[in-house]
């Protein structure tokens, strides 16, 4: 029996579509407020940090950062100017390619990747993990992979 039924969303469906946007939106309002207020950089700040922490060398060409991230070429070169003018990014040149540049992370960036991803990890416990039981999580990234877009495994911090 299919719960979308005449081409609206109604009962189930539309409570858990809701739900998750509402769930969503919050849950990372509040994640950007504590980054922004205990360590000077927005969620997609730290995005970034990791993206380029977890990548061999340390650093990544800035269409794959793009690509990652899901913004444009122009917003990822934004983000990427800010996180070099704090000093936790550098712009590298491809030796072999002058139209590729790679984002490096610096010592720097990668100290305040480590300070921030532990109380980011204890945010992301907070306010989305307590609210099920290890079973249900287990559900939960089962279902979750099925949508459009989900990427499995990876971490949250460099620790």
């Amino acid at each position: 029996m299919s719960i979308v039924t005449s081409g609206l969303l109604e009962g189930a469906a539309l409570d858990a579509w809701r739900s998750f946007l509402q769930s969503h939106a919050s849950i990372l309002r509040v994640l950007d407020a504590e980054l922004v207020a205990e360590h000077d950089m927005t969620s997609r700040d730290y995005e970034v940090l990791l993206y380029v922490a977890q990548a061999p060398g340390r650093r990544l060409p800035m269409s794959a950062l793009a690509e990652s991230t899901m913004l444009t070429r122009s917003g990822i070169t934004r983000l990427i100017d800010g996180l070099v003018a704090s000093g936790l990014i550098e712009r590298t040149s491809c030796p072999n390619d002058a139209r590729v540049s790679y984002a490096q992370l610096t010592e720097v960036g990668y100290e305040k990747l480590r300070e921030a991803g532990r109380s980011h990890i204890a945010s992301v416990r907070r306010l989305f993990l307590e609210h099920f039981t290890p079973e249900e999580v287990e559900q939960l990234a089962s279902l979750l992979r099925r949508l459009p877009g989900a990427h499995p495994g990876g971490n949250c911090s460099v620790d």
